[in-house]
């Protein structure tokens, strides 16, 4: 019985990456719950079902609590070195079930102590959960395999946006220090309209007056575009090689069969 419900719950006892039905009806109880917890910030849906939310919260809650326990039991199951209970408290202690157990406490706090509305948008965190099934934790291994194989090459941009970062923070302090001491009055002070400029998020709160420090933020913008887009770059390539070779894994595997 414990065998079989690891095989339901767990995405990692199966080599398919599958889910089940469990896994299904799992899934769509987090969306369901996400989606309540977010429809439950606007005053206006409360006050029209007050009592409909807080029974569907306890529900949710409920159920969460069962599947957090359930997984807590089958993990026992999991292959490795250890008796049932150390493998249990390995289990524990990994992230998605901290995640879990933070999104139960979350949901069913309220219910014992009044005026903890803060612990209920934790309930949010319910969302990430998701990647632990199926393809989403396959994506997710892939997404962390390929930010460590390009490590080298984001650690060079990342020198690279630091030294462009610091560099227009000291031109635009040394162009529009006096000129603007509020904004541009110490380095530090520019460091803010640098991120911003090299972010591309360009709120407009702070920019240069002068023809000096026009031609400076010019260039730092224009340092920016080409900064910005190469990390991005870099982990996009080796995040599609690496779902190649996987989508390659499987239909070699598939063609075996």
């Amino acid at each position: 019985m414990r065998r079989r419900v690891y095989r339901e719950l767990f995405a990692s006892a199966r080599e398919d990456g599958k889910l089940t039905v469990t896994n299904r009806i799992i899934v769509a109880l987090i969306l369901v719950s996400v989606t309540l917890a977010i429809v439950g910030t606007e005053r206006d849906f409360v006050r029209g079902n007050p009592g409909l939310f807080r029974w569907a919260e306890f529900t949710f809650g409920l159920a969460f609590l069962v599947e957090y326990a359930a997984r807590f039991w089958a993990a026992a199951e999991q292959p490795g070195p250890g008796g049932p209970w150390s493998k249990r408290f390995v289990w524990a202690r990994s992230v998605f079930a901290l995640i879990d157990l933070a999104v139960v406490i979350a949901a069913l706090f309220p219910f014992v102590v009044t005026g903890a509305p803060v612990l209920r948008l934790l309930r949010l965190l319910r969302l990430a959960a998701l990647l632990r099934f199926g393809r989403f934790s396959v994506a997710l291994r892939e997404l962390q395999g390929a930010v460590v194989e390009r490590r080298y090459d984001l650690f060079v941009t990342g020198a690279l946006a630091m030294v462009l970062l610091l560099g227009g923070a000291t031109a635009l302090h040394w162009a529009e220090g006096s000129v603007q001491p509020d904004a541009f009055g110490s380095i530090p002070r520019s460091m803010w309209w640098s991120i911003i400029t090299l972010t591309t998020v360009g709120y407009g709160d702070v920019s240069p007056i002068t023809p000096l420090g026009k031609v400076l933020a010019a260039m730092v913008a224009l340092g920016g575009i080409g900064l910005v887009a190469m990390p991005t770059g870099i982990i996009a390539a080796a995040f599609s090689d690496a779902m190649q070779r996987v989508r390659e894994r499987e239909a070699s595997g598939g063609n075996d069969s």
